[in-house]
């Protein structure tokens, strides 16, 4: 099962690269091994997603979730829509544990989340930039095969539009340089910290985001020195990270899916009966919880 949902999933990125890119007139052969890398993780991602959601816990907060979204009357819209924008958009469950944690994880997840809003379209050849005829210096950008919006080279949008992932990746450079002070001070986080959990990710996000930014400064301020040998070791290092991702701590982007699964239960629960102690009769608990929590262990 987990393998037919990774091939699946590579499958649909592969069609739709294909389609995206109007059967690869777009697509830039250029970025052919980036889109490799991007279908093999995500064949990976879909396959630990799997294994991992299988498992009973998680496979009882997924079921709980799908029939509770499915369920009239229950509030689910809203619901689902809140618990996005608390706990992946705006990440209040770090901010109640630290300020600067809070500040340091939105670097990283915002910038990271610009990054690949961007290269990912591109890698795919989904958005391209085509001059307009007659005039080399008025960019069209076209998505799917579509215009939908133009700009002069020397404009304010253009200068925008062609240096947002320098942009996130200054993004993610504060946020790592916040994680790497804090791996460095706190004495809890260097008591427990392990390298392929803790250290390696911040070293394959900062060698992507590095490289990134030495490629701008090559061509523009180097006239090109250096430019074929930063590309490949960033090409490397975007592959390093891509391959990592399904596989070590970075996994938990995906896993915060299941907690939109959580808040439904939650407001479902709480509205439902309840589950009282047969001691001192105190409520404690919904009775949908208890009665699942009895299924799981089997």
């Amino acid at each position: 099962m987990p393998w037919m949902v990774a091939v699946g999933a590579a499958c649909v990125v592969c069609a739709a690269v294909i389609a995206g890119s109007r059967g690869l007139k777009h697509f830039d052969a250029a970025l052919l091994y980036y889109a490799i890398g991007s279908v093999l993780a995500a064949a990976a991602v879909a396959y630990r997603f799997t294994v991992w959601a299988q498992r009973p816990p998680s496979r009882m907060y997924f079921k709980r979730g799908l029939e509770l979204l499915l369920r009239r009357g229950t509030g689910r819209l809203p619901a689902v829509a809140l618990a996005t924008a608390d706990k992946i958009v705006a990440q209040n469950f770090i901010r109640r544990r630290s300020v600067y944690r809070w500040v340091m994880h939105l670097c990283l997840s915002g910038g990271c989340t610009l990054a690949f809003a961007i290269t990912f379209p591109l890698v795919f050849g989904w958005v391209h930039f085509a001059p307009l005829t007659g005039d080399a210096e008025t960019y069209r950008v076209m998505v799917l095969g579509f215009g939908v919006d133009s700009f002069h080279v020397a404009g304010v949008k253009a200068f925008v539009m062609f240096n947002l992932l320098n942009l996130s990746a200054l993004i993610v450079l504060v946020g790592l340089i916040m994680a790497a002070v804090r791996r460095f001070t706190d004495a809890g986080e260097r008591a427990t910290q392990k390298f392929w959990e803790d250290i390696l990710p911040l070293l394959l996000i900062f060698a992507v985001t590095a490289t990134g930014l030495m490629l701008t400064v090559s061509y523009k301020f180097l006239g090109g020195r250096g430019h074929s040998l930063i590309a490949v070791v960033h090409l490397v290092s975007v592959l390093a990270l891509l391959f990592y991702i399904p596989f070590g701590k970075l996994f938990h982007m995906f896993q915060r899916t299941c907690s939109l699964c959580v808040s439904l239960y939650k407001k479902a629960g709480a509205r439902g009966p309840r589950a009282h102690c047969m001691c001192c009769g105190e409520d404690f608990a919904s009775r949908m919880h208890v009665d699942d929590l009895k299924t799981v262990p089997d």
